[in-house]
């Protein structure tokens, strides 16, 4: 396969063999109603490995892929992510003190890839994602992102609340941008080795991240709408964070 679909394998056997491999899936999708041997592996081994599944009609599979799927197609990510730990160790050799970007929920393909190309203009080191709730890193989210996804480091977690943990043990502090914030963004302090938090597009950082980050900000708006598109709230959040550290 190619072009936008150049990530995506099909075949019981072909999947199970590249998740025992140890290849990183997006998504698997299966055929409703599908069963046998193969399958009840396949799918005990997916949620081992925590990867997310979904129930789809045949009429789906089929208009994905033209080879025979035996009722499932899997979706690989376009780029090779990288261990959060390591990441973290080899920004203690730059001049620059960490910036560290993570996404809470941001499942909107464009979304993400704008977030990802303003993030590379604003030298963030690492964009850590969770494993379920965030948009597949595909051709298309590539191509908003003008190639920013293929360059920078990309963690993928099974757990955002276990890294916000891991980046303060880090030494970073760790920042949520939020309309509901009283804190208005411009007096934060960015200078510090930081990580910030942006949430969904639709319910911002969950209540669960709120509670475990030093500080929540918020953007001060002018007129009558309510907030910002998540991508360019985050491009106002990195860029104060950029003027800071000039």
């Amino acid at each position: 396969m190619n072009g936008a679909n150049e990530n995506i394998m099909a075949g019981l056997r072909p999947v199970l063999e590249a998740v025992k491999a140890g290849r990183v899936l997006e998504r698997v999708l299966f055929r409703n109603g599908l069963e046998g041997g193969l399958f009840r592996e396949l799918q005990s081994l997916l949620a081992e490995k925590k990867i997310p599944v979904q129930f789809v009609p045949a009429a789906k599979l089929n208009s994905l892929t033209s080879v025979a799927h035996q009722g499932v197609v899997a979706f690989a990510p376009l780029i090779e992510y990288v261990d959060m730990e390591t990441a973290l160790s080899g920004m203690q050799l730059h001049d620059a003190p960490p910036l560290v970007l993570l996404l809470d929920g941001v499942t909107d393909v464009r979304n993400f890839g704008g977030i990802a190309r303003s993030a590379a203009c604003a030298g963030v080191q690492l964009i850590i994602i969770p494993s379920k709730g965030a948009a597949p890193i595909n051709a298309e989210a590539i191509k908003t992102s003008a190639g920013a996804l293929a360059r920078i480091p990309v963690c993928r977690t099974s757990n955002l609340r276990e890294a916000i943990y891991y980046l303060k043990d880090c030494g970073l502090q760790v920042i949520a941008a939020t309309e509901k914030a009283a804190q208005v963004l411009y007096s934060a302090d960015f200078r510090k080795p930081s990580a910030i938090v942006v949430g969904a597009e639709d319910t911002g950082v969950s209540a669960s991240v709120l509670k475990l980050v030093d500080a929540a900000v918020r953007i001060p708006l002018q007129g009558d709408i309510a907030s910002l598109n998540v991508s360019a709230a985050t491009a106002v959040v990195l860029f104060e964070a950029v003027r800071q550290r000039r």
